[in-house]
């Protein structure tokens, strides 16, 4: 299910964009109740956790279109999508138990860059300059945040990057059946997927003493964190599916950095959290690349319409223009 519009003023792609903001903006939220369960949990049981709910959210939508069908080809693939975002979110959780929201997502987003390059690699698409020009501005941003934060945290910063490795193969996964399979039900196996990959990280953590799995009862408060965090994971997961099948994957992976913002923001308001003057430098600089691209993919989608140029099918894995 994509929300695609087919007026002049809001094509596609645009659509798609705006879906992914909206899922980078809601992402953070997931992430605060993240850290404020590591203060006891270890990252796999949050994690675990996390994919429990998800699963558990999404099962009255499979049930109630049945879903059950799974069209071919995909079931490995829609695994895969489970095994891979466990990985990423086993190993952010793992960066917000040492470094600060911001700073944590700040180092994950060489992602885009990664994805970027995937895209092109194994979907097809095309990069345009400016979608590259957008990344490499968003990425000194970044980089303006970053370079403090190795300086603090060492070797805590290589969670993160490994988490934005994990998290573009998963887009890229995502991008390649997103116009084929519906986005609930890929929502649904993807949590029965990590459940099952978890679980077992669990039972083998547990037995051989290996840090970082061991299983602790949720305290009530903790059972309403893991609540919010599962509602959070869903709803903004799901945005990222239909902006999928909205856009290209290198067209959207700018917008990723609009979490930052998010992020910056929660992290003051819940843990005082005050960002240092080169996050906000740098955050203002991925601010304004974004905006920027935006405007310019509105600016070629109507010029297209105007010459009589029809919009992609959502779910296609050729180039829009």
């Amino acid at each position: 299910m994509s929300f695609v519009s087919r007026s002049r003023n809001v094509s596609p792609t645009a659509t798609g964009i705006l879906q992914l903001c909206a899922g980078m903006l809601i992402i953070p939220i997931l992430d605060v109740f993240a850290k404020l369960l590591g203060g006891r949990l270890d990252p796999v049981e949050v994690t675990l956790m996390r994919f429990i709910m998800q699963a558990c959210l999404m099962a009255p939508f499979v049930i109630y279109l049945r879903l059950w069908q799974i069209p071919p080809n995909t079931l490995l693939i829609q695994a895969a999508r489970g095994v891979l975002l466990a990985i990423a979110t086993v190993c952010f959780f793992a960066a917000l138990q040492h470094l600060p929201m911001a700073e944590a997502i700040a180092i994950y987003f060489a992602q885009p860059i990664i994805l970027t390059i995937l895209s092109a690699m194994f979907l097809g698409e095309t990069i345009r300059a400016r979608r590259i020009f957008a990344i490499i501005v968003g990425m000194v941003g970044t980089v303006i945040i970053l370079q403090p934060s190795v300086v603090m945290f060492g070797a805590a910063a290589a969670f993160p990057l490994g988490s934005s490795i994990a998290m573009a193969l998963y887009m890229v996964l995502t991008r390649k059946i997103a116009g084929s399979v519906h986005p609930y039900q890929m929502q649904f196996i993807v949590g029965i997927a990590a459940v099952a990959v978890l679980g077992l990280a669990l039972i083998i953590g547990a037995a051989a003493g290996l840090p970082g799995t061991s299983f602790l009862v949720p305290s009530k408060q903790e059972l309403i964190w893991i609540f919010g965090m599962g509602l959070a994971a869903t709803i903004g997961h799901a945005f990222i599916v239909w902006a999928m099948g909205n856009a290209p994957a290198n067209v959207l992976a700018p917008f990723q950095y609009v979490e930052i913002v998010g992020a910056a923001t929660l992290g003051y308001l819940v843990f005082n959290d005050v960002p240092a003057d080169s996050t906000m430098l740098g955050v203002a600089i991925i601010v304004l690349s974004g905006v920027y691209l935006f405007h310019r993919e509105r600016q070629v989608s109507l010029a297209r319409a105007d010459a009589g140029v029809d919009h992609r099918q959502p779910g296609s894995t050729k180039p829009d223009r």
